[in-house]
């Protein structure tokens, strides 16, 4: 690609995205009520969005709406209606991460654009084409990916790719986080994470406890020296994160990453220096960019940071003048011998309309001339446009006046500012009806299980009757399932986060599985389907899917799913209420993750392999345990067990199969467990009930 990447600023108020569109930006995202990742933002009001849609599309700036949140059933509506409001404006795309609602849009609004949300955690070839393929025209990949490897997904996928250029790096993957919603019931899935990461921690390994540190905190993201690199690469967006910063913040990096972008080259060394001044946690990081990882990411915000004052007051005068960014045209006026004057007005893409005045008159006295005309048409002063460019054929002899011709050149303005704002004709229609579900299964679920390791496979757990047993692709060689097999049925789950180069291991693997007796895999990634599809095995949604409404549900059944599990932040009610399109599973049981990092915790102190006896704690000294997850990455549990088996509401809420997840426990442990949820055991000393019951905001 030799083209100039788009350069994507955020709007998180109307404020910030009048700052963004004057200081350079090609493209806004915003937010219009609570249906985005940024539910604390200002975001807009209709009237806001209608008006702010207006002001970028009359000066030439795109806007895609954020509706990058799970949504339950209740919500799918309203959604909807604010997606067809935005729509049939003229927004030029929208920003998705529920299935049930991407399905939605792709039946309603068969035309708006829709964009792959950096929530849906897609990080590989096969994810981003999948996503091509299902209608998406961009996929804002992973903030954790290396240079190769956006560069392997621009050349495999149909889809533009937009990457995250400046600004907050999360410690999980976007969309894979419930840290948040666990500790304080707000979701990060849902816009209105609290960041936890940002909290003081410490780290216990090995009977030694580090010194109290910030290890989930990442210093902020800067691209700002490899813009070239990216647009060689194909890479179409680069998006600058910030939703909830201040305007001065917005205009202070959308105008120097626009001036980086046109000139193709590197910031210099002020403004590196202003990049930090607006924002910075210890500085800034492009580690993943590299393909690297470790404690040199790590930083932190000190509290009461100063705000450079000089340097946003400076910049907020010049982007407030409104004066920054204005529309070219130029203009032809030809003024004849009894014939209306006629005045055409050409802007810089190409829109060109022509409106007529009144027959001049003959000149009494002096004559208008062709140069006085052209003088009055370039007097754009208190508009959008700025003249490029006027000519005026005049006859001899003729009067016209200075009241006529800036009345024509108002008039060609408001004509020009209309097609210029004009929205495309788009199709609105109505849902397809919901075909039958299943209906909801009589008596008590079947109990499956997932084990992390090999040594927690026993006689006395499949004794128990366990429906299905998962267990981590990765680490199928530990198991031994022969005595088992015709006993149970064993699913593989696949890692929920890997490479393109990590896929010929992968498959392996899946041979592997095969062999032994497994016959039925778990995905947990829109790039597993494509793993998955010619494995012949039975295919379950696992909980990465993040599965939040009925739509979703039908949306997998109709991708070749047996069954689904249902999201963590759920409540009882709510999963009740599912229209259960195929098999649903939901967890009752365990230590559920709060994070799968990038970053192996355990390396960033010293240590690895991580053996999961390794724990964070906080300030309230609990005991979070960290795992091993493939690739020597982390997946963070909770410090709690979810506990269920003394309560009988969980059997009688539709659910095919409830999963006991065990992570920490010893294989005794294990089926001490689960011989506790067929008899209805008392809960051990410290437990949660999880977000069974209150959910998430």
């Amino acid at each position: 690609m030799t083209g100039r990447p788009e350069l994507l600023s955020p709007a998180g108020s109307p404020e910030a995205l009048r700052a963004a569109v004057q200081c350079g930006a090609d493209a806004v995202y915003l937010g219009v009520g609570s249906f985005n990742a940024r539910r604390g933002a200002k975001n807009f009001s209709e009237e806001d969005f209608l008006q702010a849609l207006s002001y970028c599309h009359l000066l030439g700036v795109k806007v895609y709406l954020t509706l990058n949140t799970l949504l339950t059933d209740r919500e799918l509506p309203q959604a909807l209606q604010t997606a067809r409001m935005a729509s049939q404006a003229g927004v030029d795309a929208v920003l998705v991460q529920d299935w049930g609602l991407f399905e939605l849009l792709r039946q309603t609004l068969p035309d708006l654009p829709l964009h792959a949300s950096t929530q849906m955690s897609i990080f590989t070839s096969g994810g981003a084409l999948e996503a091509s393929r299902m209608g998406c025209t961009r996929v804002v990949v992973a903030r954790e990916l290396s240079g190769e490897d956006i560069a392997r997904i621009i050349r495999a996928s149909g889809a533009e790719i937009e990457v995250f250029a400046h600004g907050a790096l999360c410690m999980s993957y976007s969309g894979q986080c419930s840290m948040s919603a666990f500790l304080g019931g707000r979701s990060g899935n849902r816009g209105t994470c609290a960041q936890p990461c940002r909290l003081p921690y410490r780290l216990e390994r090995d009977g030694r406890t580090a010194k109290p540190g910030h290890p989930l905190s990442l210093k902020d993201s800067s691209m700002a020296d490899h813009l070239e690199e990216l647009r060689k690469m194909g890479v179409a967006c680069l998006k600058l994160e910030g939703r909830m910063k201040r305007p001065e913040y917005v205009a202070v990096v959308t105008s120097i990453y626009a001036r980086l972008l046109r000139e193709r080259r590197t910031p210099t060394a002020e403004e590196a220096q202003q990049l930090s001044d607006a924002f910075s946690r210890s500085g800034f990081t492009d580690w993943y960019y590299h393909g690297k990882r470790g404690a040199g990411m790590f930083g932190t915000r000190p509290e009461g940071a100063q705000e450079p004052r000089e340097l946003f007051a400076q910049i907020r005068s010049s982007y407030e003048s409104g004066t920054l960014r204005t529309v070219g045209v130029s203009f032809f006026c030809r003024v004849g011998v009894g014939v209306p004057v006629v005045l055409t007005a050409t802007d810089d893409r190409d829109h060109i309309v022509s409106v007529t005045g009144p027959v001049p008159e003959a000149a009494r006295s002096r004559a208008v001339t062709a140069s006085e005309v052209e003088e009055r048409l370039k007097k754009t002063g208190g508009t959008a446009f700025h003249c490029t460019g006027a000519t005026a054929v005049v006859d001899e002899g003729l009067s016209l006046s200075a009241a006529s011709i800036n009345a024509l050149r108002r008039q060609a303005l408001e004509e020009l500012t209309t097609e210029r704002v004009r929205p495309p004709k788009r199709r609105s229609l109505e849902p397809q009806p919901l075909p039958p579900a299943l209906g909801s299964c009589e008596g008590p679920p079947r109990l499956t299980c997932s084990l992390s390791r090999g040594s927690q496979l026993s006689e006395e757990l499949v004794d128990q009757g366990p429906a299905r047993i998962y267990l981590p692709l990765e680490r199928i060689g530990e198991f031994d399932l022969a005595p088992y097999l015709g006993r149970t049925e064993f699913y593989a789950l696949f890692p929920r986060v890997w490479r393109d180069t990590d896929e010929s291991e992968l498959r392996s693997l899946l041979l592997t599985a095969r062999d032994s007796g497994v016959t039925g895999l778990g995905l947990s990634n829109l790039g597993h389907f494509p793993l998955a599809r010619e494995s012949g095995m039975t295919l379950a949604g696992d909980f990465g899917l993040n599965v939040f409404n009925s739509r979703s549900l039908l949306f997998l059944h109709q991708r070749g799913l047996s069954s689904a599990a249902v999201s963590f932040e759920l409540r009882r009610e709510q999963i009740r209420d599912l229209q259960k399109f195929l098999s649903v599973e939901a967890a009752v049981y365990g230590r559920l993750p709060l994070q799968i990092t990038e970053n192996c915790l355990v390396q960033n102190d010293g240590g690895c392999p991580c053996d999961g006896t390794a724990v964070l704690r906080d300030r309230t000294n609990a005991s979070f345990p960290i795992l091993p997850a493939y690739g020597c990455r982390s997946e963070l549990q909770n410090s709690r067990v979810l506990w269920l088996a003394d309560r009988e509401d969980w059997k009688d809420i539709g659910l095919s199969y409830a999963r006991l997840r065990f992570t920490t426990e010893s294989a005794e442990e294990c089926a001490q467990v689960f011989r506790a949820y067929r008899r209805t055991g008392e809960p051990p000393a410290l437990f949660t009930r999880g977000l069974f019951y209150k959910g998430v905001d």
